[in-house]
């Protein structure tokens, strides 16, 4: 890559960052290709969101993406989706003539949707004292993604 190029690249990121890791980084991307500019381009952005801290470049303990990783915050997500899921594949196959019996879709869907409030309260009880944002912003996502779930039940009549 030209030494300009990696010089402006480079430039991108905040200046404390610039300050620990620039001469290093645009001695690589010189090395490298062009094709990368357009992920330094995406990390330099990140970097000014959710800067890196000293010299670890592990991801501060109450980050977003931190907590996310956590099982009782990505778990819920995951059953409403996978409810979700069940229920437009069911749709897909058998369309949304009302049967005399509920069927298994729809017990499982019930056992998904019922089974993660445990662990979305676990999950409220141990993490909004200790980063009450991030946590509210999961929140938000496990309440969106079950919203999504119950509405389709709702409005398909299932």
């Amino acid at each position: 890559m030209n030494r300009v190029v990696a010089h402006l690249l480079t430039r991108l990121y905040p200046r404390d960052w610039r300050k620990r890791y620039g001469v290093e980084f645009e001695a690589l991307l010189q090395a490298g290709r062009l094709r990368t500019s357009a992920n330094v381009v995406w990390s330099a952005l990140r970097e000014h969101i959710s800067p890196t801290r000293g010299g670890n470049m592990d991801q501060h303990p109450n980050s977003f993406g931190a907590i996310m990783k956590q099982p009782s915050a990505f778990l819920p997500l995951a059953m409403s989706l996978t409810a979700l899921a069940m229920v437009l594949g069911y749709v897909a196959r058998y369309g949304v003539a009302r049967q005399a019996d509920e069927g298994a879709v729809a017990h499982l869907w019930q056992i998904l949707m019922a089974g993660q409030m445990p662990i979305v309260a676990f999950f409220a009880i141990k993490w909004l004292p200790r980063a009450p944002r991030q946590t509210l912003y999961v929140l938000a996502q496990q309440a969106g993604a079950a919203f999504a779930s119950f509405a389709l039940v709702f409005f398909l009549g299932l």
